[in-house]
């Protein structure tokens, strides 16, 4: 008896052996994954275990731009963690921009199911905290001031959109535009904030420093004066309403656009501007005519 059990428990170890010899290792998987990924494979649908069935096309959508734009590092090779059946592979990348690029962290998520690998997500932003101590903790590992506002808006992006769906459904599309107007607030905050200046001009200074301080998105004060003011920055929602994808399903891009256009147009309006909104590549310019005494604001 004692002969057969050591025979049987032999046979199951030689066979535990050769199925762990049939998975692939982290490396083999990675190179696998890129060589798919530089070869074009990966616009199989069928090599994707994305987190929500909406995220597919993103994904893809994703990896196809990393395909065409990115420089890998050919360096030791990425940093691997395991979590349950999942693979996270983090590693620089650096992505091509027109005539500029960026290097950033980037966390390419597998699954891995009976001996294959499915590509399940990817990501841009990933906070380190697989690097802190034993508690008590009360020192985190940070991230850009870039990456910190992006989450920042996307957040309250995600709320906004998600109130506007059910003000629109509840009330109304233009009951729902209207909630969100909050020019009389913003117009006394920059003339009180910034006495300095008349109203008018308190309000385009204000917005400058809004955009740039608050919410980082560089913007450049090209023009002021008593009858008209010019301000050029990127905004951030758009880059945000595209790479979200959450966002598409619950409002379509004309209702974001005048969603954000909205409430810019209540801001300077109670402040003594008239404003046209004019989209230049991934620029937005604000174009400030001072408002005519008896003429009707636009």
């Amino acid at each position: 008896m004692t002969r057969i059990l050591v025979f049987i428990t032999s046979a199951l170890f030689v066979h535990s052996l050769c199925v762990a010899g049939d998975e692939p290792n982290d490396l083999q998987v990675w190179r696998e994954f890129r060589e798919a990924l530089r070869s074009g494979a990966m616009a199989d649908p069928e090599r994707y275990r994305p987190l929500q069935p909406s995220l597919l096309q993103p994904m893809m959508g994703y990896l196809e731009e990393i395909r065409k734009t990115a420089t890998w590092e050919e360096g030791e090779g990425p940093e691997v963690f395991h979590v349950g059946n999942r693979v996270h592979y983090l590693t620089p990348l650096t992505i091509k921009h027109g005539d500029s690029a960026s290097t950033g962290t980037f966390c390419f998520s597998l699954i891995l199911e009976g001996g294959r690998w499915y590509f399940q997500h990817l990501e841009s932003i990933v906070i380190r905290l697989d690097k802190i101590g034993e508690p008590p903790v009360s020192s985190f590992p940070d991230i850009s001031a870039e990456q910190k506002a992006w989450i920042r808006d996307e957040i309250q992006i995600s709320r906004d959109v998600r109130l506007f769906g059910d003000l629109s459904r509840e009330k109304g599309k233009e009951a729902a535009f209207n909630w969100f107007k909050d020019g009389r607030g913003y117009a006394l905050q920059a003339r009180v904030w910034v006495p300095f200046v008349s109203p008018e001009r308190a309000f385009v200074l204000y917005a400058c420093w809004d955009l740039s301080n608050l919410r980082g998105e560089q913007a450049v004060l090209e023009k002021l004066s008593d009858d008209e003011a010019r301000i050029r920055f990127r905004p951030r929602a758009f880059a945000i309403y595209e790479q979200a994808s959450h966002l598409k399903q619950q409002i379509n891009v004309d209702d974001f656009r005048r969603l954000f256009e909205v409430v810019w147009l209540d801001r300077a309006r109670n402040a003594g501007w008239n404003l046209r909104i004019s989209y230049e590549k991934d620029n937005c310019v604000f174009r400030f005519a001072k408002q005519v005494p008896g003429s009707p604001s636009r």
